[in-house]
């Protein structure tokens, strides 16, 4: 017999592992966009794959589905400015990148210049299950990086209020990144 899962308990559980914290951008046009995570993993070693969990109810989520390409920057201590930036305000109302230093990458996404360890990511999938996140698998085609950090995470951002809450959601309907 299954016991139905008590939210609370889970909750603690995943608080307990207090994930790494990272900003995904992604860019499509002239249009960039980018936010703060804590939803990722590798998902293969052969080959080599990366996953992410981007909310379907923000700007960056909107961007990334119309682009081929994502770069993921691994934030360190030092990096709660940037947390803040990219996790408090929503793409919908400000541009993120005049606040910060970036350059565009090869590939598109732009890169956020503080954080040196990053991957640059090849879309190769997309998961929907229903839930608020969508999943996108993607290839490493950049990794850069400049040795052992120390990362910033889960526990670190407490103090933040999300651009969007977690039950705002486009309609299904929804797939051009200005809307």
């Amino acid at each position: 017999m299954t016991v139905p899962v008590d939210p609370e308990v889970f909750d603690q559980i995943m608080a307990s592992l207090d994930a790494p914290m990272v900003v995904v951008t992604a860019t499509v046009d002239d249009e960039r966009a980018g936010c703060l995570i804590g939803f990722h993993a590798q998902g293969s070693i052969h080959p080599r794959r990366y996953a992410i969990w981007l909310s379907k109810a923000n700007h960056t989520f909107r961007v990334a589905l119309l682009g081929d390409h994502l770069a993921v920057h691994f934030l360190t201590q030092d990096d709660h400015d940037l947390a803040a930036l990219f996790g408090e305000n929503s793409g919908d109302d400000i541009d993120k990148f005049a606040q910060c230093e970036w350059a565009p990458s090869e590939e598109g996404p732009p890169l956020l210049l503080r954080c040196p360890n990053r991957l640059v990511l090849r879309r190769t999938g997309l998961f929907d299950e229903g839930g608020d996140h969508l999943c996108f698998v993607a290839e490493p085609v950049v990794a850069t990086g400049t040795g052992p950090f120390t990362p910033l995470r889960l526990s670190d951002v407490g103090d933040l209020e999300p651009g969007h809450p977690v039950d705002e959601r486009p309609s299904p309907a929804t797939t051009r990144a200005s809307d």
